[in-house]
């Protein structure tokens, strides 16, 4: 057998001390496996380990230590870190799901995505709110925060978060709640892969007897985006919404004259009886004529767009968290939008307040509770290459609706470390750093938005 690097006898020893399997290169599917999303990179592991449980987690977190290698994590369908030179931890086999009716809470395996998780619980009339996308995995956005269609009624992900199973640096398999590690479990809320591998969460489930949601698109004005943002803050906390000023896409419910012109894609969800979620959605249908209306009552897993599993575009994201956006803020992310050629490109609004704003700002590592709007620019492409360029065109969006304090969510983060701060104010970023030392003094957690011990 052609032997291509050093350690690999080793890494065949470990496989069989796993329940999981290694994927070497010389491996039919490790291409398919290797793949991140987005695909700005093209990383080649020495191996990919398909983890089984806890157990092999700790085993393959011993022989890095031992060996020297680096370690990269993904879990769920989309994103993760990878690595040219060490192990690639995939966590897709965890995907268990172990619901309790009475007390309305769910383990879940780290592995799962978001559409998978919330496709298993719908069906019992219960849910927990994370992002926009199906394919994300529960793993990666639970550990940022999780901003979603939930975010006004329920708060972010991390506020339904009771426990957490995780294996630390040092290979031991820990419960963190708000009593067993409680440093820890403040830190996995909020602080990132910085700590240790979460291979289980258990979440708190709410009821939803009833939801109404889907896309309403609107005239991309300043006047249309502006009095949609103040509808959003005055709506009731029930009614959540993540709106982008982009060019419409080719969907069957626009008609073909629009595709391409710049449209203001909204969408709506309403966690509530659809005689609520009417009265709540009025005065956004009368901001103007919509072009289509396609909110009704339906599953919450709705909500999440058809997504091509094949497709693996670049991405560039800035974003930035506002106190404000008006009609001044709202025309120059219009013409920041315009100016872009990228093939999809998006400014996207999410605005905040209700139950995401109650929580206290040292209850968990995401400190920026006071923040009312989020704004991303987002191009996608087809190369890392073409990314760099559209990295340039949203760092220049976001600079240019700047002001106050630099605030970001971390999850929508792509240029750390330089703007780690913003990410953690000065308290929240201290405490982080002396949980990293407690439980990952050296380190081995680094290829994520890293904070240094």
């Amino acid at each position: 057998m052609d032997k291509r690097f050093p350690l690999e006898d080793q890494i065949e020893t470990l496989a069989s001390a796993l329940t999981g399997r290694v994927v070497l290169p010389y491996h039919a599917d490790y291409d398919k496996l290797r793949a991140l999303v987005p695909g700005n990179y093209d990383l080649r592991p020495r191996a990919v380990v398909r983890v089984a449980d806890a157990k092999d987690v700790a085993a393959v977190l011993g022989f890095a230590r031992a060996t020297g290698l680096e370690i990269a994590v993904r879990s769920g369908g989309h994103g993760g870190y990878g690595t040219d030179t060490g192990l690639l931890i995939d966590l897709r086999d965890l995907a268990a799901i172990a619901i309790d009716h009475d007390a309305r809470t769910v383990w879940a395996g780290a592995g799962l995505t978001a559409g998978e998780l919330t496709r298993a619980v719908e069906q019992h009339g219960l849910i927990v709110g994370f992002g926009d996308t199906a394919s994300v995995g529960i793993g990666g956005i639970t550990l940022g925060g999780g901003i979603g269609y939930l975010v006004r009624k329920h708060g972010l992900t991390i506020d339904s978060v009771l426990a957490a199973e995780v294996v630390t640096a040092a290979g031991d398999i820990v419960l963190a709640d708000a009593t067993h590690h409680p440093d820890l479990f403040w830190a996995l809320r909020g602080g990132g892969g910085n700590f240790g591998i979460v291979t289980r969460w258990q979440y708190r489930l709410h009821e939803l007897p009833a939801f109404t949601g889907g896309p309403l698109v609107l005239p991309a004005t300043p006047e249309v985006v502006s009095g949609f943002v103040a509808a959003a803050e005055a709506a009731p906390e029930e009614l959540s919404a993540i709106a982008s000023v982009m060019p419409a896409p080719p969907l069957p419910f626009l008609p073909p004259a629009l595709h391409g012109r710049t449209v203001f894609l909204c969408m709506m969800a309403f966690a509530g009886a659809p005689a609520a979620a009417d009265r709540a959605l009025s005065p956004f249908r009368a901001l103007a004529t919509p072009y289509a209306d396609f909110v009704r009552p339906g599953p919450y897993s709705s909500m999440y767009m058809p997504q091509d599993p094949t497709q693996r575009p670049a991405f560039s994201v800035r974003s930035r968290l506002l106190d404000r956006l008006g009609r001044a803020e709202a025309e120059t992310l219009i013409g920041v939008v315009e100016r872009s050629d990228a093939p999809m490109r998006l400014g996207e609004i999410r605005v905040l307040g209700g139950a995401f704003g109650r929580v206290p700002v040292d209850a968990t590592a995401f400190a920026h509770r006071h923040s009312r709007v989020m704004v991303s620019f987002i191009a996608l492409s087809e190369s890392g290459a073409e990314a760099e360029r559209h990295d340039r065109w949203a760092t220049a969006g976001i600079e240019a609706l700047a002001h106050g304090e630099d605030r970001v969510y971390v999850n929508f983060l792509l240029e750390a470390p330089a703007r780690l701060g913003a990410a953690y104010p000065a308290p929240t970023l201290a405490r982080l750093r002396r949980v990293k030392r407690q439980y990952d003094p050296e380190n081995l957690f680094r290829l994520n938005k890293n904070i240094a011990p």
